[in-house]
């Protein structure tokens, strides 16, 4: 294992403290836990947001946190959920008494314990509402859409929620607008080699050299396939092919697209990607409002891409381009 690291064991800690560091204006650590991150210069009078998660995965999910995005973060150990103690200080630092959306992945333990906290925070008087993240083709078929696991699409939940909430929205058009988002999202991506979380020192799973995996999740769980290297724009083909079986698109709809590193596969390989995915979805006549090529949801050191189609309408259009603060998202 070769990483920039001291302690394994301090890995979480000393990465949150040197994003704080990085970022004061952005990021602050919660008053009372610090696990907790939260925005520098806190909201009033809107809904708040939190999300939470394993590290391992920045930007998400601690990265997303800032204006006209997230109000609080929750961070777990490395792939692994936070407590249901450091996600109801999140709640209870996002409340700004008009009630307080979580928005997560499809994750058991995250499930759990947010629902846990959730539970605590109605409590004491916090209204709550949750958007559970569904977007991986790979995990589960479209007639099961609610098992799926939230991947990268979840960053566009993050997005438009945190739009709508800016607005001064209420708690319920926010969970509605950000439920809708959540229906109109579809990822698949590809693995070309593992990850070694820090405390674990050796890979989360064995490939060979001329494999990759179709579908494989984040933390490494089992995809659709694996199957030989073939060349770029064959592995794309055949993962548009997969979402669009999966997700109807006609002539003039608007979509925006998000190509995704899972952590190594650098811009130039990412950008080859691009290239491809606008080919196949310009024979449909699709309108591409706005594409993101980068690093927007990781599994480490992890080799892979994701694609992500997002289906947009005008009003959310308008919430995806509307103008946001954070160091990891670009509009």
């Amino acid at each position: 294992m070769k990483k920039i690291i001291n302690r394994a064991s301090d890995f979480v800690e000393e990465s949150i403290e040197g994003l704080v560091k990085s970022h004061p204006d952005v990021y602050s650590f919660a008053p009372d836990n610090k696990r907790v991150i939260i925005r520098t210069e806190k909201s009033s009078n809107k809904v708040g947001l939190v999300t939470g998660g394993g590290s391992g995965h920045l930007p998400v999910f601690t990265g997303y946190v800032g204006k006209g995005l997230l109000d609080a973060c929750a961070i777990g150990s490395v792939f692994a959920s936070p407590s249901v103690e450091q996600i109801t200080s999140g709640i209870r630092n996002a409340n700004n008494g008009n009630g307080v959306l979580c928005i997560l992945g499809n994750y058991g333990g995250d499930v759990m314990n947010f629902e846990m906290a959730c539970e605590i925070a109605s409590s004491e008087g916090i209204k709550t509402k949750t958007v559970i993240v569904a977007d991986d083709i790979a995990s589960a078929s479209s007639e099961e859409k609610l098992k799926r696991r939230g991947i990268a699409g979840m960053i566009f939940v993050f997005k438009v929620a945190g739009s709508v909430a800016e607005t001064g929205a209420s708690l319920e058009k926010t969970f509605e607008v950000a439920s809708l988002v959540n229906s109109n999202i579809r990822t698949l991506g590809i693995a070309l080699s593992p990850c070694i979380l820090p405390e674990a020192g050796k890979p989360t799973f064995d490939i060979k050299e001329d494999e990759i995996e179709i579908g494989m999740g984040i933390h490494g769980e089992p995809g659709i396939k694996r199957e030989k290297l073939r060349d770029a724009d064959q592995i794309i083909d055949d993962l548009c092919k997969r979402i669009l079986d999966d997700f109807k698109l006609n002539a003039n709809d608007q979509i925006s697209i998000m190509i995704n590193s899972l952590g190594a596969t650098p811009l130039e390989e990412l950008y080859i990607a691009s290239r491809r995915v606008n080919e196949n979805l310009s024979k449909l006549k699709v309108k591409i409002t706005k594409s993101y090529v980068g690093r927007y949801a990781t599994s480490m050191e992890m080799a892979g891409m994701s694609i992500t189609v997002f289906k947009l309408n005008d009003e959310l259009k308008k919430y995806l381009l509307s103008s946001s603060e954070c160091p990891f998202w670009n509009n």
